[in-house]
């Protein structure tokens, strides 16, 4: 049976939880994997590569159900794939050259914030008080983020970074949502990192790095594209299918967590007193908006 963007859901199982935890640690390690190699080739090389890979990993997705990708529907694809996937790791990527790992992942954490507030105001989906007051604490621990600082570096750009690029997460899945509802989410995925790699790929090339890129920063690259955004695209969308939309999104809570523990384990970044407190906030800001 196809994965496809909406399916009936299965009964949960003790194993969903582990898968779920998995694809935290999996997603938590984007951040670390983007932080160890941006300096190296700089966000348009980083994320046409990520992509790119990603792209070649879902393949064969794209390749079994593509009589259902017509030729007009591909401009369409593109533009939300730009939305959804280019523009947003672009931002991180950017990000990641000027702040500690955990900051990214932290704000990354207002996307389920986000996907409400656009289906508020463009898609005229109803919001509970409790939801908005969800809202005001997730955007107080935003702005308790962007006045850390680590080692005399403000991390107020960055943050806006990851901020911008969660926002454009939630306009993305609302816009998955309404235009490629039933299709094969593994073959979607594919179409979205393709066309996402097309388009990068001439800004990229004036921008090749032209010294040499060490061995591990090449692992961290291709990490991010054949896990990070290949493999856990799929992890993601058969937990979808098995225990629906509103559990799988619960992920959101760990990425935060292990991308500050692997940044702490592999390059020694610190978690600062902000970094901790603008985490509690904005994941008990999405806690609170998962509970109405």
């Amino acid at each position: 049976m196809s994965t496809t963007i909406q399916q009936t859901r299965a009964r949960p199982t003790w194993l969903d939880p582990t898968k779920l935890v998995i694809l935290g640690a999996i997603w938590g390690a984007s951040f670390l994997f983007m932080r160890m190699a941006a300096h190296d080739f700089g966000p348009f090389p980083l994320v046409t590569l990520r992509v790119g890979f990603g792209a070649l990993v879902l393949l064969p997705f794209l390749l079994k159900y593509r009589g259902k990708f017509p030729l007009k529907s591909w401009p369409k694809i593109a533009v939300i794939g730009a939305i959804n996937t280019l523009i947003p790791f672009l931002l991180f990527a950017w990000a990641s050259e000027r702040a500690p790992a955990g900051v990214s992942s932290i704000a990354n954490a207002m996307t389920v914030l986000f996907t409400a507030l656009v289906g508020t105001m463009f898609f005229r989906e109803p919001m509970s008080v409790k939801r908005s007051l969800a809202l005001l604490l997730g955007f107080a621990g935003v702005l308790v983020l962007a006045l850390g600082k680590t080692e005399g570096a403000s991390f107020g750009l960055p943050v806006l970074a990851g901020v911008l690029a969660a926002a454009l997460y939630g306009l993305g899945a609302h816009l998955v949502r309404r235009h490629f509802t039933g299709l094969p989410a593994g073959a979607l995925a594919c179409a979205t990192l393709l066309t996402s790699t097309i388009i990068s790929l001439p800004f990229s090339i004036p921008l090749w790095p032209k010294h040499a890129i060490v061995p591990e920063h090449w692992f961290a690259v291709i990490a991010l594209g054949v896990f990070c955004s290949g493999i856990a695209y799929v992890m993601y969308y058969r937990l979808i299918q098995r225990i629906g939309a509103s559990r799988a999104s619960t992920v959101t809570y760990l990425i935060p967590l292990f991308a500050v523990t692997w940044a702490w384990i592999v390059l020694r970044e610190p978690l600062t007193l902000n970094m901790g407190i603008a985490c509690a906030m904005i994941l008990l800001s999405v806690f609170i908006s998962q509970r109405t």
